[in-house]
């Protein structure tokens, strides 16, 4: 078997995966742990855009990449899909929203599934990171402003105008200080 078909058995993740360990340390132990990131990635499925820590946002990404691949590639009739949807999702009926409504927007996207974003800080001297995970495509306003070229626009042409008059006016007049000081 050369490396093109082992590649194709695994589905791979869309994102920058940084395997560091991270600082979730939880009272109840790894089992603790693996309930946050569940109660977070259902979380994400139901409301598609939460904030959260930094920490738990850049893991939990990871496995909402890993489940949605998943349920894209398999489909819902993939018996180990289901039984990975059904362990991560607590919420049962967004098992049905997974494959309903998220695989079929996300089947024919070439980029990740999520995107995550560095949150402002709430309360000065607080350290810890936060950050907004979301779904691609979600109902939500955008988080960033829409840097499209917008120049064409009838004020942004207005302004254009105005600035080379502006500028125009500007070296007339020192050009013509220019030329009356050479006399």
């Amino acid at each position: 078997m050369n490396q093109a078909d082992v590649t194709k058995l695994m589905s791979q993740l869309r994102i920058k995966y940084n395997p560091i360990r991270r600082k979730l340390r939880n009272a109840e132990g790894p089992e603790g742990r693996l309930k946050k990131i569940r109660k977070t990635l259902t979380a994400l499925i139901k409301h598609e855009r939460i904030e959260l820590n930094y920490n738990r946002a850049d893991e939990t990404r990871g496995y909402v990449e890993r489940l949605i691949s998943d349920a894209v590639r398999y489909g819902d009739c993939h018996r180990a899909t289901m039984e990975m949807a059904d362990y991560w999702l607590l919420e049962k009926q967004l098992v049905h929203k997974l494959f309903k409504v998220l695989v079929p927007r996300f089947e024919n996207i070439p980029v990740s599934y999520t995107r995550m974003y560095r949150a402002p800080q709430h309360y000065p001297g607080h350290y810890n990171k936060r950050a907004v995970l979301e779904l691609r495509g979600n109902p939500y306003p955008p988080l960033l402003p829409d840097t499209s070229s917008n120049r064409h626009l009838i004020h942004n042409v207005l302004l254009e105008e105005a600035r080379r008059e502006f500028r125009a006016q500007k070296y007339a007049e020192i050009a013509g200080k220019l030329n009356s000081t050479s006399q």
